[in-house]
């Protein structure tokens, strides 16, 4: 691997903007420096003048791969890390499906197993399906999990029969957790999104126009509140998922004034898409769970989003045969494709300092991976995007990379691209071109979780 230098950027610190220069020595970086101070001998320098200069992002909320059980979604881990490359995204935390029957070593070695082609380095999380009956079976299976490099499981309100846990369920589970181990959990109400998809049934309201009325608004944020409180029965550690709505976001910071043990995520399309998307020429394009909301909530959500701790994908990459096998929504397989748009949609509305502080710095310490991801500090992997913010782009399906087809994003305009995609000192990206090895990413064994 040869030396590099990144010269004449502007390096992005979750506090500041920096003219230095970057280098970068066996895969690590070495350091920041004062601009044009150093010559290093045989070092390939990168001039990364006009751009910023930015640690890798960390995708912790992906879908490569995936296998509900009912659907699978066309990519696989060569696509979606190649996708992520493209991206800016160096890290991607995925998860690993306990199937029935299986323990979490079980699913945990088949998930790495289909992971082998990645190009960038992931870790996972955990799919709880099938626990344990016995309750200090299910605390040291957990305990295990959290030692094999997993801290970090995922937890449902909703989807019977697959996945829905009820309230005892949850508080059993969140009871359960070791000390380092958090749960994700994805939050709607199952009874009131059952009770209004059955009631559109009933009327003959099935086509795609109705996907969003199938799930109110009203269940997602009655859900985080409960889930919210389930978890400080428990002193458990909770990172709600996707949240849609400003006031999600707002009642998890307003909990964690006297619970510091909940964090909140947030992703692109909620701040960028509405549900007038249902009505539109591609409707089917947009259909994802939770769904995309009204105008005033996407307006509010960006004036909202600053609360969120974490800014996620929620990546999925149904194609669009798949998307359009069934005009009824409640056939439909719910996702978006999102990789290799999210920095550009989020680069519209925070500044990059709060890029790398919610896209990078805190998705890292979340989940075990700080400081050898989401820094650019002496040690630290040399996972670095150069992002170009001055041409205006128009993002469009067919100059992308995943297998879908299409963007829920096509024909809008955006300020700036991804340029340069490094990841541990080899460049994968740069100026649209691709130079990733096959099978270079690496499983991360994520640390315990914890405030420190």
């Amino acid at each position: 691997m040869p030396r590099l230098l990144i010269r004449n950027g502007q390096v992005v610190t979750p506090t500041d903007l920096l003219s230095a220069d970057v280098l970068i020595e066996d895969e690590q970086i070495v350091g920041l420096v004062a601009p044009d101070s150093i010559t290093w001998p045989d070092a390939e320098v990168i001039d990364a003048t006009g751009c910023y200069v930015m640690p890798g992002l960390v995708d912790p909320h992906t879908h490569v791969q995936l296998d509900t059980g009912i659907y699978k979604t066309a990519d696989d881990w060569e696509i979606g890390t190649k996708t992520a490359a493209f991206g800016g995204i160096t890290t991607l935390v995925d998860f690993a499906t306990q199937f029935p029957g299986m323990t979490f070593p079980e699913a945990l070695e088949n998930r790495l197993n289909e992971c082998r082609p990645a190009y960038i380095d992931y870790s996972h999380h955990m799919m709880v399906t099938d626990p344990p009956s016995d309750d200090d079976a299910y605390r040291a299976a957990l305990t295990e999990l959290r030692d094999l490099g997993v801290p970090s499981i995922k937890l449902y309100t909703t989807y019977r029969p697959n996945y829905y846990m009820d309230d005892a369920a949850l508080l059993r589970t969140f009871q359960a957790m070791p000390e380092g181990m958090m749960a994700l959990v994805h939050c709607e109400n199952d009874a009131i999104v059952s009770a209004a998809t059955q009631r559109l049934v009933a009327e003959g309201k099935t086509s795609w126009a109705y996907h969003g009325q199938g799930r109110p608004w009203q269940a997602e944020v009655e859900a985080v509140a409960r889930v919210v409180h389930l978890a400080m029965m428990a002193q458990a550690t909770v990172y709600i998922v996707h949240c849609t709505m400003p006031r999600s976001l707002k009642h998890i910071n307003r909990m964690r004034q006297s619970y510091p043990r909940v964090y909140g995520e947030t992703c692109p399309q909620y701040f960028t898409l509405n549900e007038d998307a249902y009505t539109g020429p591609n409707p089917e394009h947009h259909i994802l769970q939770p769904p995309l909301r009204s105008p005033e909530a996407m307006t509010t959500m960006r004036d909202t989003m600053h609360l969120a701790d974490v800014i996620s994908t929620d990546h999925c990459d149904y194609s669009l045969a798949q998307k359009q096998e069934f005009t009824d929504f409640t056939k439909t397989p719910g996702g978006l494709p999102g990789l290799e748009t999210s920095l550009q949609l989020t680069m519209q509305h925070l500044t990059p300092q709060e890029i790398v502080v919610k896209m990078s710095a805190t998705p890292a310490k979340l989940f075990g991976l700080y400081p050898r991801k989401g820094a650019l500090l002496p040690g630290s992997d040399a996972d670095v995007v150069i992002y170009n913010p001055r041409p205006s782009v128009t993002i469009r399906a067919d100059k992308l990379h995943t297998i879908g087809g299409y963007t829920p994003y096509e024909g809008l305009t955006v300020q700036g691209y991804v340029r340069t995609t490094i990841s541990r000192g080899m460049i994968l990206v740069d100026e649209g071109k691709f130079y990733g090895k096959i099978g270079r990413g690496r499983f991360l064994k994520g640390a315990p979780f914890s405030t420190k």
